[in-house]
């Protein structure tokens, strides 16, 4: 029986990711929220507002963050944690090759190259803007 609860509860996100202007990235922004509330449960200990004896570390609400991906850029509420901080794993992954990107767009604008044509490509890659966060 429970798992034809599961299914429910799959069609039903699935129904509502469907409906947006963009049902993919609708369905990478509700899975990036899914790891990052895993993430932090495992890193504090406890589940959000559940009190344990093994709790590490507490929340302390959200901010919003931009996360720029290849199937466009998505607004992310990443949870605060007290002590110790939190960066979601999926974006530490990501610094080095937006390192690079900063580091080549750096480049251009020293050897005197339009960094505006390189607005162009970066979109085709998913990014909304080199110049703002």
């Amino acid at each position: 029986m429970a798992q034809k609860k599961n299914n429910t509860i799959l069609t039903e996100l699935l129904l509502q990711c469907v409906t947006q202007p963009d049902p993919m990235l609708s369905m990478l922004e509700w899975l990036c929220t899914q790891l990052m509330e895993a993430e932090v449960d495992q890193q504090s200990g406890a589940e959000k507002s559940q009190r344990t004896d093994g709790r590490s570390g507490y929340r302390s609400g959200y901010r919003p963050r931009r996360l720029d991906t290849r199937m466009g850029t998505m607004y992310l509420m990443v949870p605060k944690v007290r002590h110790g901080g939190y960066i979601p794993f999926f974006v530490t992954e990501r610094k080095r090759s937006e390192a690079t990107l900063i580091h080549v767009v750096q480049e251009a604008f020293v050897h005197g190259d339009s960094t505006r044509k390189m607005e162009k490509p970066a979109q085709s890659l998913g990014i909304e803007n080199l110049y703002g966060s």
